[in-house]
């Protein structure tokens, strides 16, 4: 099978691991393959190619799992995945950091605003748009 056969990946980097399990059951239910880190230091340990998964193709990132060296590092990250979107989810009272951000999400945002914003970035072909889990 190609790496097109299989769903998108999306690397949710996200230090609350409540919001964090929402998301990716959100982006899971409409066909993504969508896995967490922690934070950014946890995601360089996500490898990069995995026999029958295609490739991470958007990486959310919340800001209050970045620090300033972790967000210079961003780009280097990008690269070991090949280049993927990033979506920012930004504070709502403090301005979001210069990055590599396709898009930014400023809080508060609802889990079907960060689902909506990755099918605009990463549109999902209409033969894998069902429930990753019940395949």
């Amino acid at each position: 099978m190609t790496a097109d056969a299989f769903p998108p990946r999306v690397l949710i980097v996200m230090s609350d691991d409540g919001r964090r399990a929402l998301i990716r059951a959100a982006l899971r239910e409409v066909g993504y393959d969508a896995i967490g880190t922690h934070g950014p230091r946890d995601a360089w340990l996500v490898p990069p190619d995995e026999q029958d998964r295609a490739s991470v193709r958007l990486i959310i990132v919340d800001q209050n799992a970045l620090s300033p060296v972790e967000i210079e590092s961003l780009s280097a990250l990008r690269r070991r995945f090949g280049d993927p979107d990033i979506l920012l989810l930004a504070r709502a009272t403090v301005a979001p950091p210069d990055g590599p951000w396709h898009r930014v999400l400023r809080r508060p945002v609802s889990v079907a605003e960060i689902v909506s914003a990755a099918e605009e970035l990463v549109p999902l072909p209409a033969e894998l748009r069902h429930a990753i889990d019940a395949r």
